[in-house]
């Protein structure tokens, strides 16, 4: 799921189907929820929590529209000016007094912790996720399913400034539907790590309710601050073997 703020964005896609674990990280953000379709579950809890959302299924060549470089359901995307305009169709707020979940800071910030060169996050046999970090940039571009990732339009790689990793269990989801969709047990606290600038150190991620804000702590329970920039924020299994690699060393977690 991808988080816009005061952004002009001229093409945002692919938009896929709403689950309901991405709801709970739309209302810590106070953000409007965009999706075309949804799950069983995430259509109830949609009504359930009052989330205001913009549904492609409904919105179809308003809103979206098609590309044809590649296939449905794949093809579907927006931009933000389109989405603000249905938003204040819908009355919905299109501004937030809220503060942001994250603690960013304009000082740069430089953890102490071990080298973090490379990071690969094993979310499923099947989706690999790799990190590398380019010290001219000091970003770290990023891989999946082995293959480097790169802007739809421009080409250019897609790197983030920071990242940090949330360990907590997910389980199969039975409903109407029986496709094997899956849940998460993302309230409580949970180990992970944040990552910048090379360096890695162990967090706890704290989440009290699926509508309260995530606080990210180093291990002595202060809020940790984070450098300017985007942030991927990677969600994985507890038993995730999560690899962190050094100039000369390697941790697997």
């Amino acid at each position: 799921m991808a988080l816009y703020k005061g952004a002009n964005v001229e093409k945002i896609g692919p938009v896929r189907s709403a689950r309901h674990y991405f709801l709970d990280y739309a209302m810590e953000n106070d953000a409007i929820y965009v999706h075309f379709g949804q799950s069983p579950q995430a259509e109830s809890d949609l009504t359930k929590f009052s989330i205001h959302n913009i549904n492609g299924i409904y919105e179809d060549g308003t809103t979206f529209w098609r590309v044809r470089d590649k296939y449905a359901p794949h093809n579907a995307v927006t931009d933000t000016e389109k989405i603000l305009q249905s938003a204040k169709n819908k009355n919905y707020r299109t501004t937030s007094n809220e503060e942001s979940v994250l603690n960013y800071v304009t000082e740069e910030v430089n953890i102490e912790g071990q080298d973090a060169m490379s990071v690969t996050i094993p979310h499923s046999e099947l989706e690999v996720v790799e990190y590398k970090y380019n010290q001219d940039t000091k970003k770290y571009e990023r891989y999946a399913r082995g293959k480097k990732q790169t802007d739809w339009d421009t080409k250019e790689a897609v790197s983030t400034k920071n990242i940090i990793i949330t360990f907590c269990d997910n389980y199969t989801l039975t409903d109407s539907e029986n496709k094997g969709r899956q849940g998460l047990k993302n309230i409580g606290t949970f180990d992970g790590y944040y990552i910048t600038n090379g360096k890695a150190m162990k967090i706890k991620c704290i989440k009290e309710a699926r509508d309260k804000k995530t606080i990210y702590q180093d291990l002595e329970g202060n809020e940790i601050k984070v450098n300017d920039g985007n942030t991927w924020v990677n969600i994985c299994p507890i038993n995730a073997e999560v690899t962190i690699t050094g100039n000369e060393e390697t941790e697997v977690e």
